[in-house]
């Protein structure tokens, strides 16, 4: 069973799906398995690059595109594929490069754009930075911008690159396609839609995408700026084929992109979904999700939304780009939105506290014996109130029968110290009891409260002889306020005083 020699490249992969299941009697499973056994057949079309090569063999291998000017990087008549994109602005370090100069591809002689995105945003990293990460679709390393997304054409191609920065740019380029005599009819043409709104609207989901025709939805990159990490709590509703009611409702914003806790974790990139900007305050997420192995058709239209917050509660920058494909022309895409740059947001110094050992501080070397320790930063507006505007949570397991929780507390001196001990107090608070440096703190503390905002809660400790180096402190859960919704512990600070 062998294959025409010049098929499509679309047709070539139907035939290799083919022939691995018709060897299926007498081939090994782990040979059926290989991503790459369609390299081992024949290949049709014409292997065809562009790039910004120095036409004359001098090494000046760049080109400027002077402010305000557009150049065009990629222009071929006729049926093609693009199968990677290498790109590397030379001021790939200024978030104003990244963000300001404007990809646009134009397929089959469309009027639109199919993509028209800043260039950074269209990468995969918002913000305008530049952060190393690795995908199947797309990476960034070093400075250079890497695209694998496959990009079909009919009859014609044209790729240009806008400069809307206020000075020269220089850019580097270099794009892989093959050149075929034709494509069958039904294959799609490659999408990108860039949307940003600043600040999100209360009580109003922000919109990724929205889109009519016949199509596939293929991934997602999105950038979140705000106060605080809040806005996680939103969730994913996506509307297929004009439903009324989400046909697709997630659990919320980290967990749409396959992750969890806030990535209380911090940064990684994987094949399909990763977060690549993790900031705390003020709070930047910059996380994509790729639909390889799980894309959504749709066939009259899609209305990709998602929350900013519990119920649009939380006022923030959000930016995206929303990767598909769709038949026919390129409609008209939603206009850029006037302002490019990154955001720069003020944030409100925190207090600090004279004598406090931040309890955030010690959850690198905290032990529990069940459930979730992380750091809670607080609200901008509660930063006058919490030292250094953090808070160490601990959220036990129900199951867990004498949750415990262990820190060190560093010293550098020996002596005598009064400890008062900072909680917050929330609706979930449990009812603890401390044992410090081996002395029990009789009182239990109870950590309940009815404001969902929480509340300071300061106890004194007594007097305790603590000594240079770690100090180990135990926090273990007794009960539960017959109104609490948990067992949660929230810690705020140690302050300590000497006492001659």
């Amino acid at each position: 069973m062998s294959p025409p020699r010049d098929l499509p490249i679309a047709v070539m992969f139907t035939f290799a799906a083919m022939l691995a299941i018709s060897r299926a009697s007498v081939a090994e499973p782990a040979q059926l398995s290989s991503p790459l056994l369609s390299l081992a057949l024949p290949q049709s079309g014409t292997a065809m690059h562009e790039s910004s090569a120095d036409p004359s063999h001098k090494n000046h291998d760049w080109r400027s595109i002077m402010r305000g000017e557009a150049l065009a990087i990629f222009d071929h008549n006729g049926a093609g594929v693009v199968h990677r994109l290498w790109i590397v602005p030379v001021a790939h370090f200024d978030p104003e490069i990244l963000s300001r100069v404007i990809i646009r591809m134009y397929w089959d002689n469309d009027r639109y754009p199919s993509v028209e995105c800043p260039l950074g945003a269209f990468f995969g990293v918002g913000f305008g930075e530049q952060r190393d990460y690795v995908s199947l679709a797309m990476d960034e390393n070093s400075g250079a911008l890497n695209s694998y997304w496959p990009m079909p054409f009919h009859k014609h191609a044209t790729w240009t690159i806008t400069n809307g920065t206020e000075c020269p740019l220089d850019l580097y380029w270099n794009i892989d396609y093959t050149s075929l005599p034709f494509l069958p009819s039904e294959v799609r043409h490659f999408h990108a839609q860039y949307r940003r709104e600043n600040p999100t609207s209360r009580g109003k989901n922000y919109t990724i995408l929205e889109a009519k025709g016949c199509g596939t939805y293929v991934g997602t990159a999105l950038f979140m700026a705000g106060r605080n990490t809040n806005f996680l709590e939103g969730n994913e509703m996506i509307y297929v084929d004009g439903a009324s009611s989400p046909t697709i409702e997630g659990t919320g914003t980290e967990d749409y992109f396959s992750s969890a806790w806030y990535f209380f974790h911090g940064i990684s990139s994987g094949p399909y979904h990763g977060v690549v900007i993790k900031e705390e305050h003020p709070a930047r997420i910059s996380a994509y999700r790729w639909y390889i192995e799980d894309p959504i058709p749709f066939r009259k239209s899609i209305r990709f939304t998602i929350e900013h917050g519990k119920e649009d509660q939380e006022d923030a920058d959000y930016s995206s780009v929303a990767y598909y494909y769709l038949a026919g022309p390129s409609s008209e895409p939603p206009a850029l939105p006037k302002d490019l740059s990154p955001p720069r947001m003020a944030v409100q110094t925190p207090i600090k506290i004279p004598g406090a050992v931040e309890a955030e501080l010690l959850a690198s070397s905290a032990k529990a014996t069940s459930g979730f320790i992380h750091v809670w930063y607080t609200d901008e507006d509660d930063r006058n109130i919490w030292s250094n505007g953090q808070v160490l949570g601990w959220s036990p397991l129900l199951s867990d029968k004498e949750p415990k929780l262990d820190l060190e507390l560093p010293l550098n001196e020996d002596g005598k110290f009064a400890i008062l001990a900072r909680f917050r107090t929330l609706p979930s608070g449990g009812i603890v009891r401390l044992i410090v440096n081996g002395r029990n703190i009789d009182a239990p503390i109870d950590l309940w409260s009815p404001s969902a905002l929480g509340e300071p809660k300061e106890v004194s400790l007594g007097v305790v002889q603590l000594h240079v180096g770690d100090n180990p402190i135990r926090v273990q859960v007794i009960g539960a306020n017959s109104a609490s919704k948990g067992e949660d512990v929230l810690i705020d600070a140690f302050v300590l005083k000497p006492v001659s």
